[in-house]
């Protein structure tokens, strides 16, 4: 820990529980954690509340195959998703990326990225991918100027962004439903263009993958809960019909004995009736 991070008792946010989640699903694949060690981990990492609580969860494990073992990072890095005024970087910054051909091939942008001013993509008799869900931006507004001839190019953007396709197809096509979708605020605007001869450029429209990762750990919980809470309402059942039945046992074996007495309506066997006629003659014949 540097002298200016944060100290351990801070709370922690979603973004470092997910980032300590991600390390410890790639030390599962690695096969440094088996699934007892993880399912353990990773119930702790949602139940933690501050970076003194995530950090010892990574202090043994390495992080994304580096040499030495890191502890969770409590300096406050920009993260996919987690405000677009830091994913817009702005200034002279034209991008890692800025153009891509495949011919009879196929291309791929995706991850972490800053997508340009400008994208250029080509596709000849082949395919690419420009994923721009955990990408920064140049700028407020970007183009991406897709040609397919025979092939295809699919555009992602993350929720929030706005889309404006603008391209021409001829015996081919430009995917316009997620245009007219509102951004949310400060969000940047992605213009789709350029030509589709006999080949198609799609738009779609999903969430990261962390985010994804997210919902499918909350539902995963959701159904462990309910699981549970099914299992100990079976319990319960099972225990009520326990009681019932012995307590049915208990009123059977109490009808029984009483079925078994003999027919008495004087009393004369009852031993303790000391009123009963078999007490009052007794009683006659010893006075005499």
């Amino acid at each position: 820990m540097t002298d200016d991070a944060p100290a351990p008792d801070l709370r922690a946010s979603d973004a470092d529980r997910e980032q300590v989640a991600e390390v410890l699903r790639e030390a599962l694949a690695e096969g440094r954690l088996d699934m007892e060690e993880f399912q353990e981990r990773l119930d702790a990492v949602y139940r933690a509340r501050t970076y003194g609580e995530l950090a010892p969860l990574t202090r043994d494990l390495p992080a994304s195959g580096a040499a030495v073992a890191p502890a969770v990072s409590l300096t406050k890095d920009p993260v996919a998703g987690g405000g677009w005024a830091g994913r817009i970087v702005g200034g002279d910054d034209s991008g890692t990326s800025t153009w891509a051909v495949a011919v009879m091939s196929g291309f791929q942008r995706k991850g972490r990225w800053t997508a340009p001013r400008r994208f250029n993509a080509f596709a000849f008799w082949g395919g690419g991918e420009i994923d721009l869900r955990e990408a920064n931006f140049a700028d407020r507004e970007v183009v991406v100027n897709a040609v397919a001839i025979m092939g295809g190019i699919d555009v992602i953007v993350p929720p929030g962004v706005e889309v404006v396709v603008r391209g021409i197809g001829v015996m081919g096509g430009f995917d316009h439903r997620e245009e007219g979708v509102p951004p949310e605020p400060g969000a940047p605007r992605v213009i789709v263009t350029g030509f589709a001869f006999w080949g198609g450029v799609g738009v779609q429209r999903k969430l990261p993958r962390a985010e994804r990762q997210r919902l499918r750990e909350e539902r995963r919980r959701e159904k462990q809960a309910l699981k549970e809470e099914r299992r100990r309402e079976h319990l319960a059942r099972a225990e009520e019909q326990r009681r019932e039945h012995l307590d049915a046992a208990e009123r059977h074996r109490r009808e029984l004995e009483a079925s078994r007495r003999p027919h008495d309506p004087l009393n004369l066997h009852d031993p303790l009736d000391l009123h009963g006629p078999r007490k009052q003659h007794e009683r006659r014949a010893e006075d005499d």
